[in-house]
């Protein structure tokens, strides 16, 4: 968690992340040979669909989100609100279930050795995890 000298500097980034840099990802991200996901949620108010990019790491028994910005994420709120979400990696769609967030320390041995490292250096504490419940083949990328 960013101390208060660097609150601002952080609520820009997440600002400018969300506004400009989340929509250019999502041309690339879920595709196959490509390291960003989509996760797509329903929003806990609007009902409206969303889709936000995000790294996910498949595991033995489902999916680790990083939470750089913490979890008071829209996107995890709204799947927390909803227990479920569809996250597509790799091009392979997933239905997430049972979202949940855990610490460093509880994701570190579900973690490849060289991502767990790339975490640590950025200060990343907080992951979200989710169970699988089916998958499709080939997710659909409409532009």
């Amino acid at each position: 968690m960013p101390n208060n000298s660097t609150q601002p500097a952080h609520s820009t980034l997440r600002r400018f992340n969300k506004r400009l840099l989340n929509p250019l990802m999502l041309k690339l991200a879920g595709r196959k040979h490509w390291y960003a996901s989509v996760i797509q949620h329903v929003g806990r108010r609007t009902g409206k669909v969303h889709r936000t990019p995000v790294v996910a790491i498949p595991t033995a028994t489902g999916l680790l989100i990083p939470l750089p910005y913490g979890a008071d994420t829209d996107w995890l709120l709204n799947a927390r609100t909803a227990g479920t979400a569809t996250v597509t990696v790799g091009g392979e769609r997933h239905e997430a279930t049972n979202p949940r967030v855990i610490d460093s320390a509880a994701a570190a041995a579900a973690l490849p050795a060289r991502r767990r490292r790339v975490f640590e250096r950025f200060g990343i504490d907080q992951f979200a995890e989710f169970d699988l419940a089916t998958d499709t083949k080939e997710a659909r990328h409409d532009r």
